[in-house]
């Protein structure tokens, strides 16, 4: 990860917007550059576009939307901010939440509208902390399905995505990026441009930097994209950007184990529990599914059971995800407490008393508060870890998603966004609130590549 000066013989090829990952964040900023009639190539480390997008639930939360009309759900982006920032206890740069609440419903419309992405809500259960329903996702509820959709979009558009070709170095010239060198299965390319959007994630998959910035969950799964390796913070850090809240990452308490498949944290809200290899439960699930990863890896083995029942099951079997649990055996059904202990191997005596103390209507020991109808057979239960699925921390940014240098002024042609900028998680773990990521990545993805492409129209014009 270097950077260089400018090639003396000049540039194998010249675009005028480069996108550097084709993820989620990646494939919105390609649409919407090309939107505003920008040229645009895509490259991709990885064989086939997929990013850490591929790997999750692909909900997008976002405000004032019509599909939340036509469900009944009456919302606005000033409280989405203040649920953001409730659940990151303050801790986000304020006019970085108001962007992303404020035009997070625009782009889930411009998606619908002009790609026929087909959103609805997921109104049949709530996310912590969220105080409306604003999970917009497509049919599967699977991120392959969203990933898919805006590749299909993009090359409907006849946009040129490049794959197996790593970025490595950055050729600088006093303020602006001229280019970039590209690692291919035929050697480098050295790729001039215009304008450089970095959709590249953050980075977990660097173990090194996970131990540096994050050390109590350095020990997760990692369930990120394997090329999340922190080339935009090193970048970033060569050139003087500005960085913040590096220690921030999305965890997840509700990954199938051994099989790594997500278990939807809806088990959880409409009334499951999580309990340990003792048959005890350990804290207050309801915080999230974030925070719950460091709660579950720091219980014997790293494991705990997620139990719930068919009632429940009925719910999470809207998510690919879980069916595709169910269908290799990874949620256990039992018809009695003591066939439960005996299937998941836990201590029937102590489990039994777990499941008769959780109480109805009032908290618990814990804080949490079940509202809803007591579990019952038949029982479903699953074993589950804690696993890291991307960081929050990344490059500072401005309301146009141009890196920000450390002395407060701007790269004028660098944009980050995504993965690669930093979020709206707050300073840990707890602070993420369920579709951080998306929202970052569709969002500001969205802006990085409008503001690009009106660069360039610019530019042009002045040519």
């Amino acid at each position: 990860m270097s950077i260089l000066p400018p090639p003396d013989t000049g540039f194998d090829l010249d675009v005028p917007i480069l996108i550097i990952g084709a993820g989620g964040c990646g494939l919105v900023a390609a649409l919407a550059a090309n939107d505003a009639g920008g040229e645009v190539l895509v490259a991709e480390a990885d064989a086939a576009p997929s990013g850490s997008t591929a790997l999750s639930a692909g909900l997008i939360p976002a405000a004032c939307t019509r599909f939340q009309q036509e469900a009944g759900i009456e919302d606005n982006a000033d409280l989405f901010a203040q649920d953001i920032q409730k659940k990151a206890k303050g801790e986000n740069p304020q006019n970085l939440v108001d962007l992303l609440a404020n035009q997070s419903g625009k782009v889930i419309e411009w998606l619908a509208d002009r790609f026929d992405l087909p959103f609805s809500v997921v109104s049949d259960f709530d996310y912590p902390g969220h105080s409306r329903r604003r999970m917009h996702g497509l049919p599967t509820r699977a991120g392959r399905e969203l990933i898919d959709r805006l590749r299909t979009a993009c090359e409907a558009q006849g946009m040129d995505i490049i794959c197996n070709r790593r970025a490595t170095s950055l050729f600088v010239e006093g303020d602006h990026v001229r280019g970039v060198r590209l690692e291919g299965p035929n050697g480098t390319e050295d790729v001039g441009c215009g304008a450089l959007i970095l959709a590249c994630n953050g980075y977990g998959g660097n173990r090194a930097m996970v131990r540096q910035f994050m050390p109590e969950i350095e020990n997760a799964v990692w369930f990120g994209h394997d090329y999340n390796q922190g080339d935009a913070v090193t970048w970033g850090e060569a050139l003087g950007a500005e960085t913040l809240h590096l220690g921030a990452y999305q965890g997840h308490g509700n990954v199938a184990h051994p099989q790594g498949i997500l278990i939807t944290w809806a088990v959880i809200t409409q009334g499951g529990v999580q309990v340990n290899l003792n048959g005890d439960r350990f804290w207050d699930e309801s915080q999230g599914y974030s925070e719950a990863a460091r709660a579950v890896l720091a219980q014997p083995d790293g494991v705990a059971w997620t139990i719930f029942d068919s009632r429940i099951a009925d719910v999470a079997r809207q998510f690919q995800d879980f069916k595709d649990a169910e269908a290799i055996g990874a949620i256990r059904i039992a018809d009695s407490v003591a066939e439960l202990a005996e299937i998941t191997g836990l201590p029937g005596t102590n489990l039994t008393q777990t499941l008769y103390d959780i109480p109805t209507g009032r908290p618990d020991a814990f804080g949490r508060s079940f509202l809803g109808e007591p579990l019952k057979p038949p029982y479903c239960a699953v074993k589950v870890t804690g696993a890291l699925f991307h960081t929050q921390g990344g490059l500072k940014i401005d309301q146009n998603a141009r890196v920000v240098r450390k002395a407060g002024n701007v790269f004028p042609n660098l944009f980050a966004a995504g993965g690669a900028a930093v979020g709206v998680s707050g300073s840990g773990d707890s602070g993420y609130l369920s579709g951080n990521g998306l929202l970052a990545a569709t969002v500001l993805g969205y802006i990085a590549g409008s503001t690009a492409a009106n660069d360039m129209k610019e530019e042009h014009g002045h040519a």
